[in-house]
């Protein structure tokens, strides 16, 4: 792709990127289709003419709309490639880039890595993305383009290919998935806490202390991608969890555990011999944990473990 940087649209275009990403991760759940969506919608400006590009009065709407109907290609795909997965699929974990030691890289004012440019809030904890995952493409991109980013159901309706009146109904199923998938939430400093505990209780292998620790109904998930070892299916039951977790201590002396930020909430990575292997996300209810998500597949932890932590 060729940027002429003495285009008057460079700025106002290239400006767009930040948004574009935050938008195609959380209709992809993954950095790097986000990133491939991003770098297609963009090739795909640069491919007109100059003129029919200077005559487009809105460039953000137009590559919003681009982004939007790239991703949902890609959603039609990835449902596809991911019934053909290795055990469970999980959306890739991100981290807050404040708690590393790379920061942006090449001292520029746009950060070089696709992760520093989405904005960690509610829309992209572990629970939601999953939650996002059981929808259809059109569901997804509906409520994502509306509820999180307020776009008018007339524009989402322009990318969707549906009728306003459609999307508005794509979006109602969709907040009601999410609806009844909604934990009360527990304050961040009290999550922090009680991933403390759960981190202390792991590495003395204190299993009844990790039953007390999670509620009786608790599944883990796990994803490994068929790259690495791990359970293909949940683990259910807050003491065959803290059995499982037992287990791969066991199995793995000098894990180290590390408490950070996993998609804007408390989290814990798992380190074997100063490589990150595992990210765990987790969800509470009642104070208590009641979901964890552990992403095992490298291809995912790219974000941790390129320029990790100081």
């Amino acid at each position: 792709m060729s940027i002429t940087p003495s285009e008057p649209e460079l700025s106002a275009v290239v400006g767009e990127r930040r948004r574009l990403t935050n938008l195609a991760y959380r209709l992809l759940g993954s950095v790097a289709e986000a990133e491939d969506a991003v770098q297609e919608t963009y090739a795909r400006w640069y491919a007109m003419p100059r003129d029919r590009r200077e005559g487009i009065e809105s460039p953000g709407a137009w590559l919003t709309t681009v982004a939007g109907r790239v991703c949902l290609d890609l959603l039609g795909s990835a449902r596809v490639r991911r019934e053909r997965y290795v055990g469970a699929w999980i959306p890739e974990p991100l981290p807050d880039r404040t708690e590393w030691g790379g920061g942006r890289a090449g001292g520029g004012t746009e950060p070089a890595d696709p992760a520093d440019r989405i904005t960690l809030d509610e829309s992209v904890n572990m629970a939601f993305l999953v939650v996002l995952e059981s929808m259809t493409p059109a569901e997804r991109v509906a409520f994502v383009l509306h509820d999180v980013f307020r776009y008018p159901f007339a524009e989402v309706a322009e990318i969707v290919g549906r009728t306003p009146a459609a999307c508005r109904q794509l979006a109602s199923s969709a907040r009601r998935r999410v609806g009844a998938a909604r934990a009360p939430a527990l304050p961040v400093a009290g999550q922090a806490g009680l991933v403390r505990d759960f981190k202390e209780a792991w590495e003395a292998k204190d299993i009844e202390a990790l039953v007390g620790l999670l509620d009786p109904d608790a599944t883990m998930t796990a994803d490994g991608g068929g790259l690495v070892g791990t359970v293909l299916r949940p683990v259910e039951g807050s003491r065959r969890i803290a059995q499982y977790l037992i287990h791969i201590a066991d199995k793995a002396p000098g894990l180290t555990l590390l408490e950070r930020t996993v998609n804007g909430r408390p989290g814990l990575v798992a380190q074997h011999a100063g490589v990150t292997v595992t990210v765990a996300a987790f969800s509470v209810t009642d104070d208590r944990v009641s979901r964890i998500w552990a992403v095992r597949n490298p291809e995912k932890l790219r974000a941790w473990t390129e320029g990790g932590p100081s």
